[in-house]
């Protein structure tokens, strides 16, 4: 666990799919205590491929890490109730949400009419409300049409859903803002972010907008080429694939001299009136480049061209599997302070990622698994609401709330080691 800024902030979690769910790790993982909210037996993703052979979703347990479940019967009255206690119950750093679910008994109003300052989140898909998911996004934004030999016949869809990213860590900046904001005002917020927004935001902040608005060409797909400077995917003698960069000027001259292009060069330069210190001029000349660079790779194997790359100092990357990168990049492992090795019920021992930042002023633990369904509902009727073991034991009784012994993805063993390492501390009766 990490012991960060948001360390006593109380979030709670009702979501699905990316956006929301990422949001809610990237808060845990600055020490804050996200409650996702569990539908009994499991909402529409909980068992999103890719799957383990038990049925466990690697996807779900991923992105819930950190965080602790309750599981409520949301369609039944008493388990609306409990969920809207838990939101606005008083302290001052509860009474957060963070949702994508439209859900009338959560929406803001109803909400502050029982806290006045509270803070919800809620992201969506398009700013008035309809739907969309970063697949129907990304396809209206264009990159489609010039993503690798992408053409408006047939467009090219990349396998990373960066507008899903990136609206969680816009969602996360804007929650910690509001609750900065609350810490000095008192006032509570209701935010709403937009999948589609964030998408045509960022382009416009990229000048890409900008640049269809003044009437500039359209641009054209490029293969694996960098847009605007030097940079593409070169084979190597024994058929490994790496990619080359040179976009500053200290890059083009590492990958120049490691190549030993000096002298020809300059003979290209002044024989087209070009320049290569400058991007534009390096682009405008990119396949006559590309070819003098690809000929030097080429003529060596990968370990000598990662040699030579690596003591000029270029700038540089290989190809590889995402297996390739588990079993092989020093980057993911143990040796990197982000990585610990977790055992995830249902999924197994791997290696897991905790906070990106790095600060020697936050202590930063193993991060946790993801939660088994319902694995924290006594605690957290206990602790949240103070609720007692008798009162506990109903819900329970009535079908409202359920521990992890209703989830139908846990193991018999699981389950009991579960119970085993866990202190419930709270008898039914």
């Amino acid at each position: 666990m990490t012991s960060g800024a948001l360390t006593g902030v109380r979030v709670v979690e009702s979501s699905a799919f990316i956006a929301a769910p990422l949001c809610g790790l990237t808060l845990a993982q600055q020490g804050a205590d996200v409650i996702r909210i569990d539908m009994i037996g499991g909402g529409i993703d909980y068992r999103r491929m890719p799957v383990m052979p038990g049925g466990r979703s690697i996807y779900w347990t991923s992105l819930n890490k950190e965080k602790r479940s309750i599981a409520v019967d949301i369609r039944n009255p008493a388990g609306r109730e409990v969920v809207q206690a838990l939101v606005t119950t008083p302290g001052p750093e509860g009474g957060i949400l963070l949702t994508n679910v439209a859900s009338d008994f959560l929406a803001y109003d109803v909400l502050t009419a029982r806290r006045p300052d509270i803070i919800s989140c809620t992201i969506e898909g398009n700013h008035d409300g309809t739907t969309a998911v970063d697949y129907t996004v990304n396809c209206a934004t264009g990159y489609p049409m010039i993503t690798g030999n992408g053409s408006p016949e047939r467009p090219v869809n990349h396998s990373l859903p960066i507008w899903d990213v990136a609206t969680a860590y816009q969602a996360a900046f804007a929650l910690v803002t509001a609750i900065a904001d609350r810490r000095t005002t008192g006032r509570g917020q209701a935010l709403r972010i937009a999948l589609s927004d964030v998408a045509f935001a960022t382009m416009s902040h990229l000048g890409v907008l900008t640049e269809a608005a003044v009437g500039l060409s359209e641009r054209e797909s490029l293969g694996n080429d960098i847009y605007g400077a030097f940079g593409r995917d070169f084979a190597t003698a024994d058929r490994r694939r790496v990619m080359v960069a040179a976009i500053s000027t200290r890059q083009w001259q590492a990958l120049v001299m490691a190549c030993g292009l000096r002298d020809v060069i300059a003979v290209i330069e002044e024989q087209l009136g070009l320049r290569f210190d400058r991007e534009a001029d390096r682009f405008a000349a990119r396949d006559i480049i590309g070819g003098l660079v690809r000929r030097w790779i080429e003529a060596r194997t990968f370990a000598e061209v990662a040699a030579a790359f690596d003591s000029a100092n270029v700038c540089w990357g290989p190809y590889q599997s995402v297996a390739e990168l588990v079993r092989n990049d020093p980057r993911v492992s143990i040796s990197n302070p982000l990585f610990a090795e977790i055992d995830t019920p249902g999924v197994g021992r791997h290696i897991a990622a905790g906070s990106v930042v790095r600060s020697a002023e936050v202590t930063t633990g193993r991060p946790l698994p993801a939660p088994l369904l319902g694995q924290h509902t006594d605690e957290i009727l206990a602790d949240v609401l103070g609720l007692s073991g008798g009162e506990i034991g109903r819900l329970h009784d009535q079908g409202v709330v359920a521990g992890p012994d209703k989830d139908p993805l846990t193991p018999a063993t699981t389950l009991s080691r579960s119970f085993d390492q866990q202190s419930q501390g709270h008898a039914r009766s």
